[in-house]
């Protein structure tokens, strides 16, 4: 009698287990992302900002011809020490567009980081909370596996989206 009561102990766990079938989620959140008034307001700000860049590197393209025009117009006529440093202003200048464009682009770069992080860090936090809510053991992302079993697995989309409050 022992026996069998240590043995039904040990096999109630298993048991348990086995009726109880994991869940598995899947969500397209680059779909989610692209629903959210906080990407499209991240979108403006970014072509804004890039449109801006743009302006001024063009300012700075546009005085660097006129600079080269004008030299190209009087080299003739000017004496050797000043041909040299207009040479060298024009020289500078060029590194000066090169410089600008490059920190332009970093400046691109970490103001799209800053603006992407909370509205991922939003998504996350409703996948999780979906996740929790439904039991789910895991809740992949359909972009970056190669296959998904969609009748095993449950798409979370629409979930998410609800708990952010979208259509």
């Amino acid at each position: 009698m022992k026996k069998l009561f240590l043995a039904l102990l040990m096999l109630a766990p298993i048991a348990a287990f086995a009726q109880s079938t994991p869940k598995f989620g899947h969500i397209n959140s680059q779909e989610v992302m692209q629903a959210m008034p906080e990407a499209t307001q991240m979108r403006t700000e970014m072509e804004a900002l890039q449109k801006q860049y743009e302006a001024d590197e063009n300012a700075m393209i546009a005085e660097y011809k006129k600079k080269v025009e004008d030299f190209q117009a009087q080299e003739s006529t000017m004496p050797d020490n000043m041909k040299q440093r207009k040479v060298q202003e024009i020289q500078e200048m060029e590194q000066k567009i090169q410089q600008a464009r490059q920190d332009n682009q970093q400046a691109l770069q970490k103001a799209y980081a800053d603006k992407l992080t909370p509205i991922q860090t939003k998504v996350m936090d409703a996948i999780k909370a979906v996740g929790n809510a439904g039991g789910y053991v895991y809740i992949m992302e359909t972009n970056s596996i190669p296959f998904i079993n969609t009748t095993l697995s449950t798409d979370v989309t629409a979930q998410v989206k609800a708990k952010l409050g979208l259509k």
